[in-house]
């Protein structure tokens, strides 16, 4: 059986070259596929693999001291989700260019936003009511195929740019407001929710185990509505048949959550189309445009 995890851990590593010996030795000799990052603030990664292997994997790298408390996230896979192994060691293990404000002791990031748990969220919802305010901590292609109702969907389309984004005045006006920021596993929110906090957001909350654990919980009965991106070979997930297609197919403008890539190796851009539609017209509107003009 096949499944994919997805993991991370803010925690001190003294020697992240070290670490990333061993988790390769690791992955190799479990034949695991996938992408691991490591920095001297944790470990950020993503795997797939047999049930057996990545079970014993998960037993092995909670010996370590540091990742004893890891959380690993689980869901299917298809055993050709990763084209290889990687394992590399960068200045931050998620990459908003904020290494240098990153700080973190054993208990994680230092100055985030408060952990909901999902039914958490539900509590706060209730009691402060359209005061709550949902934070999309992901990019805007994401967000364009499954989000929470109503959340704001920053204009970023990549995780460098949210310092800048969030320092732009249209954001004052919710940040006297309670946020919840959310994100596919939780970790975006984690650097996200400290940023936040420092660009002056008083009241700044972050789901526990992101929409990944939000959704086991809760599939599609409450908040969340649409598909999960995610950055493997699936593209996507849904956490249940009842999951409703909020975007659109940019060849027919039917609903549909399917992602492709153009099928132009020079463009390769990422786009919503529907399988139909993609297999008779396998570029993005603009290389269709070009390949009928010329």
């Amino acid at each position: 059986m096949q499944k994919v995890i997805l993991f991370y851990k803010f925690v001190p590593l003294a020697d992240p070259e070290a670490v990333k010996l061993w988790q390769r030795s690791l992955c190799e000799g479990h034949k695991l596929k996938g992408r691991i990052l490591l920095a001297d603030h944790g470990i950020n990664g993503t795997l797939g693999g047999t049930m057996a292997d990545l079970k014993a994997y998960v037993k092995a790298t909670k010996t370590f001291p540091a990742f004893k408390d890891v959380v690993f996230k689980w869901s299917d896979g298809t055993g050709q989700d990763f084209p290889k192994l990687v394992v590399k060691v960068r200045p931050e293990i998620v990459t908003f260019n904020a290494a240098s404000e990153i700080k973190v002791d054993a208990n994680g990031i230092i100055g985030g936003g408060k952990h909901l748990k999902p039914a958490q969220v539900h509590e706060l919802v209730a009691e402060r009511g359209d005061e709550v305010v949902f934070f999309d901590g992901r990019n805007a292609y994401e967000a364009a195929v499954g989000k929470f109702k109503d959340a704001v969907i920053p204009d970023v389309q990549l995780t460098k740019d949210f310092k800048a984004e969030l320092a732009d005045p249209k954001y004052d006006a919710i940040k006297s407001k309670p946020v919840v920021t959310y994100c596919t596993g939780g970790i975006r929110c984690e650097v996200l929710s400290m940023l936040m906090k420092q660009e002056g957001f008083d009241e700044v909350y972050q789901i526990d185990g992101g929409i990944v654990k939000y959704g086991e919980q809760y599939q599609d009965d409450g908040l969340w509505e649409g598909s999960l991106y995610v950055f493997d070979g699936r593209m996507g997930m849904k956490f249940s048949d009842k999951a409703k297609d909020i975007a659109e197919c940019v060849h027919c403008n039917q609903p549909t959550s399917n992602y492709e890539n153009c099928d132009i190796k020079s463009c390769n851009k990422l786009i919503i189309s529907c399988p139909d539609c993609f297999s008779n017209t396998p570029t993005c509107p603009n290389c269709t445009l070009l390949q009928t003009t010329y």
